[in-house]
């Protein structure tokens, strides 16, 4: 009892730490962390490949994943922190106004944050770091396989190439970014503890939605992805993409869960 109350002082402590006042010091900490790994692995990317693809792509995958989401954690810190002020929101404060109209609107999230978290800052989800961090890592083979499935099945030759790739994004968008999307919201929310009632709400609520939001972004990437990247390169390029795309469905499931 006594040791879950001092975890719990020092959680609310560093928790409570911003740098400048506004940016959160834990989720600055965490993020500078991923991008040491990430930096690190660049480094070695070619080598590390060549030796165990695979799991290279599965490590790759879930750090980047895990950038993903505390690139959200951070920015709803920063945004809840902002009604910490005196007066609310400041008229200059774009990134403020801008959170603020995410939450407020039915913009691309459709859903309003929890009004009853509003005034207090969010603290840094670990948890959720490391659900976002375990779906990177085990989406890793399936998209990879499935990327080297296209290549095998739309090959690109000097004679021709847009051709090809067109094909590879249309059975992308038609076949595995529907699934792709549906498992997302299945596992995150049996991993959040949520039954089979969940999963039919967070569905109900979001998979449409999202997969319309999809078809704005992800058609053009790929395009680039299958036109321009070898197959090394495909999935790596696509998880940095992801690192926003991820983010907004990190903001979504949190916001759809409260």
């Amino acid at each position: 009892m006594a040791w879950e109350t001092t975890r719990r002082r020092l959680v609310r402590s560093v928790n409570s730490k911003y740098i400048y006042g506004r940016i959160p010091l834990l989720h600055t900490v965490v993020f500078l962390v991923q991008i040491s790994l990430v930096v690190r692995l660049t480094t070695k990317f070619n080598a590390y490949y060549e030796e165990r693809p695979v799991m290279t792509m599965m490590v790759t995958n879930a750090i980047l994943g895990g950038m993903a989401d505390t690139v959200a954690q951070l920015l709803s810190a920063i945004n809840s922190s902002r009604s910490l002020k005196k007066g609310g929101l400041a008229k200059h404060d774009a990134l403020a106004i801008e959170m603020h109209e995410l939450d407020r609107k039915d913009g691309l999230l459709g859903h309003q944050f929890d009004s009853a978290t509003r005034g207090l800052a969010s603290p840094f989800d670990f948890e959720r770091l490391i659900r976002f961090m375990a779906y990177g890592l085990g989406m890793a083979p399936v998209t990879f396989k499935w990327f080297r499935f296209l290549e095998w099945m739309f090959p690109i030759t000097k004679t021709s190439a847009f051709a090809p790739a067109l094909k590879r994004v249309i059975a992308d968008q038609l076949l595995f970014s529907p699934c792709s999307i549906f498992i997302f919201f299945v596992v995150m929310t049996v991993a959040e503890g949520g039954g089979k009632r969940a999963v039919s709400n967070k569905l109900r609520d979001m998979y449409f939605t999202t997969l319309k939001t999809s078809y704005l972004v992800w058609p053009a990437v790929q395009i680039i992805n299958f036109r321009l990247m070898p197959i090394q390169l495909q999935l790596p390029f696509v998880s940095c993409i992801s690192i926003a795309w991820t983010a907004y469905l990190s903001l979504a499931n949190a916001a759809d869960g409260a």
